[in-house]
């Protein structure tokens, strides 16, 4: 059966370019007898491959999609930087803890997804180099972090890094303007707040955060206008309350819009300024609510209602390291 199914995939490779090995348990590829240039999709998923030939991907020169989920892989070749014409590649369901740094040499690549490995970091860089990524998929893994080089993939639409051991997202998230999806859920213990810059994912539609330890959502939030999923069960949340939460996103987009116009006037209010700023250029917070008009629509027309307390209101013990300006505005180390 094995044997029929190379046959027929060689003669597939000739009509389209195509070489299927998947599901015949391969411990080690067998030599095709093909010219390896012509091939534009290799497919070795559900196997038991523990290694890739360096000499393999060397010649692979045309490739454009590599599907090896399913293997025993331990490490990537080198020589997949090789891969320049390279869209896809699906490593997902191996035993990989890091990628090679050959890998942003795969500089066509719009979709990497490597979940259910052994990942603990990702290349420092790979966001100064895989500018082209649509879709980076690395749930199911071992990461602490996100390298801050992931802000620099402006044309990334999905990013999925749930199931991991996150402690923070990285600076610089106001340049993934064509972010729609972004997962970061069931981090557990370890993910405890989100940085205010993520009100300026202009693009936003999905967000799924839940199953973290997040107990404030930044009051950007309210301005992510094109939000219609925010996934937030089993966060300990109390700013919004989960009664809130639940209503819609609409009440929680209000619900926090109001915060952040009744914490203008506050002493925060100059510490806020900068992202207000970049919120108005982005066109998802209003130019018309500046500091001073807002003190003014405030002794007006009563615009802080007693259901929405501002930071000040907030500032006890129990409160203050959570709404520090330090830790709601410095970088991240």
């Amino acid at each position: 059966m094995e044997g029929k199914k190379m046959v027929a995939a060689g003669e597939e490779l000739e009509k389209t370019q195509k070489l299927d090995f998947s599901g015949l348990s391969l411990d080690t590829l067998p030599n095709p007898r093909v010219n390896l240039a012509s091939i534009t999709k290799l497919d070795l998923s559900n196997n038991n491959l523990e290694s890739i030939p360096e000499s393999l991907t060397a010649r692979l020169l045309n490739l454009v999609v590599l599907d090896v989920h399913s293997n025993q892989l331990k490490v990537l070749p080198n020589s997949i930087g090789c891969l320049s014409k390279l869209q896809v590649l699906n490593i997902s369901g191996n035993l990989i803890e890091s990628l090679p740094k050959t890998i942003e040499d795969c500089r066509a690549l719009e979709e990497l997804i490597a979940n259910f490995n052994k990942l603990t970091k990702l290349p420092d860089t790979i966001g100064f180099e895989l500018t082209n990524l649509k879709k980076l998929a690395v749930n199911s893994n071992k990461l602490a972090f996100l390298p801050y080089s992931t802000s620099h993939m402006t044309s990334l639409r999905v990013l999925d890094a749930r199931l991991n051991c996150l402690r923070s997202l990285p600076d610089g998230l106001e340049n993934l303007i064509r972010l729609e999806v972004l997962n970061v859920s069931q981090n557990f213990h370890y993910l405890e707040s989100l940085p205010y810059s993520i009100g300026l994912l202009v693009s936003l539609v999905e967000l799924d955060i839940s199953y973290n330890k997040i107990a404030i959502l930044p009051d950007s939030v309210g301005c992510l206008t094109k939000l219609r999923k925010l996934h937030a069960e089993g966060n300990p949340l109390v700013c919004p309350p989960m009664d809130v939460v639940e209503q819609s996103v609409e009440a929680v987009r209000e619900y926090l819009s109001a915060r952040m116009n009744g914490s203008a006037i506050s002493p925060n209010s100059m510490r806020k300024k900068s992202w207000i700023g970049k919120l108005v250029k982005w066109g998802t917070f209003s130019g018309a609510m500046t500091p001073s008009n807002v003190r003014m629509r405030c002794e007006n027309d009563g615009l802080l209602q007693s259901d929405y307390r501002s930071i000040d209101g907030l500032a006890t013990p129990r409160y203050m390291g959570r709404f520090s300006p330090r830790r709601l505005f410095s970088p991240r180390r």
